[in-house]
């Protein structure tokens, strides 16, 4: 199950897979930091953003820089903890736990 603090948000589908919404400063703020990968589960969609940090994180975290559609403008993989990313242009972020060694990559289907 989601962590509390996730499962209240609403959700919006991006790639073919749906996520909560930091639709509140706390949880832009907050983000996945401080949970387990377990309670972080399929991620995190942080609209209006362009930089992600990922201090207070217990483990790696790939970051999805999206335009104003949902579409797909870079990627940062595997980015450890103690980290500031961000990239221009781009209208919202996608956080999701990074593949462990041994898990393959998670899969999402972006339009083109």
């Amino acid at each position: 199950m989601d962590a509390k603090r996730l499962s209240r948000l609403p959700r919006a589908e991006v790639g073919g897979v749906c996520f909560p919404v930091a639709i509140d400063r706390r949880a832009q703020l907050l983000g996945l930091a401080g949970l387990s990968r377990e309670r972080a589960r399929s991620g995190l969609l942080l609209p209006g953003c362009a930089c992600v940090h990922t201090f207070w994180m217990r483990f790696a975290l790939d970051l999805y820089f999206l335009d104003h559609r949902g579409g797909l403008l870079g990627a940062r993989l595997a980015v450890p903890p103690r980290r500031l990313v961000h990239l221009r242009g781009a209208a919202m972020v996608l956080e999701r736990p990074a593949a462990q060694s041994g898990e393959s990559a998670p899969v999402l289907a972006w339009g083109a």
